[in-house]
């Protein structure tokens, strides 16, 4: 098992409710595919560096979470399916750092 850290950038006029499903839509595509989340960091409404799909801004949800290919092969094929999704980001980790929360809202 490998640690991986996952960043989605969802639509910016997604109702609350909504970016509440996608979160725990996630999270049980994790935990179901033989992996563990870790922890899940919400950072919130961010300016994007130039548009992507007529979108200024993105919300975004980053997971950290322990798994293998075959978790990493399912959240690809749902993530790719997911319209309200527009970028994701998976990477590798041999070590996550856990305590720091570098979008935290004070």
């Amino acid at each position: 098992m490998s640690f991986y850290e996952n960043t989605l950038v969802t639509k910016q006029d997604l109702p609350e409710s909504e970016l509440e499903k996608i979160k725990e839509k996630y999270t049980d595509i994790i935990n179901n595919n033989s992996g563990k989340v870790i922890k899940i960091e919400k950072w919130g409404l961010l300016n994007l560096a130039k548009k992507i799909k007529r979108y200024k801004k993105g919300f975004y949800i980053h997971y950290k979470f322990e798994g293998n290919k075959e978790t990493l092969d399912e959240m690809t094929k749902k993530i790719k399916i997911d319209s309200s999704i527009i970028r994701h980001l998976i990477v590798k980790y041999k070590k996550l750092d856990v305590k720091n929360e570098y979008f935290k809202k004070e």
